[in-house]
């Protein structure tokens, strides 16, 4: 059976300093995303077993499960690729023609993405999003890791705004983390997602 992997980071443990920590981004990757690879690992083997056993499962606990651990996967493998040691600055090209087109301006489209990651309640993450059906840019918050995503968009840019991704650099102070953010965003990787 094909299981999820733990992807290796496409940048050392210490790229990302003095934004974040050596220690924070090990530990964010090594333990918080590698739980969510295994957890989902774990729901298929067990899903099939059950079908091989012709045991009687849970589906509404093993599907929400999967759907966290999935989606948590997704999402962080997202997040490594969309930050670069050395980036930050504007994007260029198309995808800042189409930031400028579906909010105004880089600094609006900053101002409200920034906006979103703060008033996250709880866990969950920031993301810029092509939805599909109007072609449009637009900011989604996603609860956890599988919460109020908007159906067929394509995450371009995501930032995690869970406890985990900040604390032991930022504690409580998570605009800091969001303001550091900013330093790190791989707008090439952003732009090649937006293709």
């Amino acid at each position: 059976m094909e299981t999820y992997k733990l992807p290796e980071l496409p940048y050392a443990y210490n790229a990302l300093v003095p934004y974040i920590s050596e220690e924070q981004l090990g530990i964010h990757h090594d333990k918080h995303h590698a739980a969510y690879v295994k957890g989902a690992n774990d729901i298929l083997e067990k899903l099939d077993k059950a079908r091989k056993e012709s045991a009687e499962i849970d589906m509404k606990s093993a599907l929400k499960s999967l759907s966290f651990n999935i989606g948590g996967h997704i999402l962080h493998s997202l997040f490594w690729a969309n930050m670069a040691p050395k980036a930050g600055g504007e994007p260029k090209g198309k995808l800042l023609e189409e930031i400028k087109n579906n909010f105004g301006s880089f600094d609006q489209f900053k101002k409200e993405f920034t906006a979103a990651a703060m008033s996250i309640e709880g866990s969950g993450w920031a993301a810029l999003v092509k939805e599909e059906k109007s072609g449009k840019l637009i900011i989604m918050q996603i609860e956890k890791h599988n919460q109020n995503m908007y159906p067929a968009a394509s995450l371009i840019l995501v930032l995690d705004m869970w406890e985990h991704a900040f604390y032991i650099d930022y504690k409580n102070e998570k605009g800091k983390f969001v303001d550091a953010f900013w330093n790190l965003v791989n707008w090439a990787e952003a732009g090649k997602r937006l293709q």
